[in-house]
């Protein structure tokens, strides 16, 4: 019983070095829209230029993941993992370095590329050395780890910013990460690659409907997202005239919304997945609508942007699950699948709210947003109906 015990006890702690090293990688991913401004004036540029590096990194993880998920589906996954951490750190060091625009897009491309293989393991690396029977809660506890980068990541990465400038955001997060990666040496055990999937698993997923409905609503719920996400900073300072420190108080208000998330997907999303699904993603796209029309009043814009959080955090949750329930024979692939297209819609976004910014301005990106994400609703809606009998 004592042995088991201590079996269970060193698995949490797995589960958790997993968490914080998600904690860190989302963190980094995100927090140059905390940035944005900041980055853009020190290089002399403005703020729609600068935010397509948000774009290109998206774009270099969706269109990386699968490849390289390939490249890599028979290594052993733990000295993979530490290899992927000593590449993200090395790409912070010179993102702390950058000399000028395109280097730190260079250092950015390195860590886009850490990220494309973190996020294609990750997943099944922490259900595989969580507690016997505790896969749920580790998934839990890695959408925690992410809704965290939100809750602490971007607010105090944006307060590090402010203080000593964005370089030192990156140090920092730099000195996490290294830290994080010699917890995992030490903590996790070998782990041969299992159930990867390889290249031969692609047509047999392509043939599963709702799995390939599942991505493509991925691709649009996402796209609507960042749309507005990606420029939220300007848009609080610009369009509701509102403070930095009421910008840095709005992203750290977004993460506790995704923390209040993963523990709503964590006691509800079994009960009912579809309820909670259609449920999120009209929580996102009613969030959207009324981001401009509540932006004149503090108030309701936190409690619309806590809702918001709340919505995009419970269908990403919610769609990824979907994912690994429709492809447990190749969990890997899928969740590479997943990673990249989670991506497209990360730089897609960013790429619509940038034009959007340019030829119709910045107070129309939540419109735009609302009627991506609508087509995002419909064909979740209609796929589960043509195909529910398989669902």
């Amino acid at each position: 019983m004592l042995e088991a015990k201590k079996i269970d006890r060193i698995g949490y702690f797995r589960v958790v070095a997993m968490a914080f090293a998600a904690f860190v990688f989302n963190t980094t991913e995100f927090v140059p829209v905390a940035l944005l401004s900041d980055i853009a004036s020190s290089f002399t540029m403005d703020v729609a230029k600068t935010g397509l590096m948000i774009t290109v990194y998206a774009w270099i993880v969706s269109l990386a993941s699968l490849p390289l998920m390939l490249a890599t589906a028979k290594l052993e996954r733990r000295s993979l993992l530490l290899k992927v951490f000593i590449l993200f750190v090395a790409s912070h060091l010179l993102s702390v370095l950058a000399w000028n625009y395109w280097v730190l897009l260079l250092a950015r491309m390195g860590i886009a590329f850490a990220h494309a293989i973190f996020w294609s393991i990750s997943v099944a690396m922490a259900m595989r050395v969580a507690p016997k029977g505790k896969q749920t809660q580790a998934l839990g506890m890695i959408a925690m780890g992410s809704a965290m980068a939100m809750v602490l990541g971007l607010p105090i990465g944006r307060i590090i910013g402010q203080w000593l400038g964005w370089r030192a955001t990156f140090a920092v997060l730099g000195v996490v990460a290294f830290t994080i990666m010699l917890i995992l040496a030490n903590l996790l055990p070998r782990l041969p690659s299992r159930n990867a999937g390889s290249l031969s698993s692609l047509p047999l997923l392509a043939k599963r409907p709702l799995l390939i409905a599942t991505y493509i609503v991925v691709m649009l719920i996402v796209t609507a997202h960042f749309t507005a996400y990606s420029y939220i900073e300007p848009f609080v300072i610009n369009i509701s005239q509102l403070s930095e420190n009421i910008a840095t108080a709005i992203l750290l208000v977004f993460g506790v919304a995704g923390l209040v998330a993963s523990l709503l997907f964590s006691r509800l999303y079994r009960f009912f997945p579809i309820g909670f699904i259609i449920t999120a993603l009209i929580i996102v796209i009613s969030s959207l609508f009324a981001f401009y029309i509540v932006s004149d009043y503090v108030t309701l814009l936190f409690i619309q942007v806590f809702i918001w959080g709340i919505g995009i955090s419970a269908v990403s949750l919610g769609l990824q699950m979907r994912v690994l329930n429709f492809a447990p024979d190749a969990t890997d692939v899928a969740t590479a699948i997943f990673s990249g297209i989670y991506n497209i819609g990360i730089g897609a976004g960013a790429l619509v709210g940038n034009q959007v910014m340019q030829h119709w301005g910045l107070a129309n990106i939540g419109f735009v947003g609302t009627a991506v994400g609508g087509v995002a609703v419909l064909i979740f809606v209609l796929s589960w109906l043509k195909y529910r009998a398989i669902n």
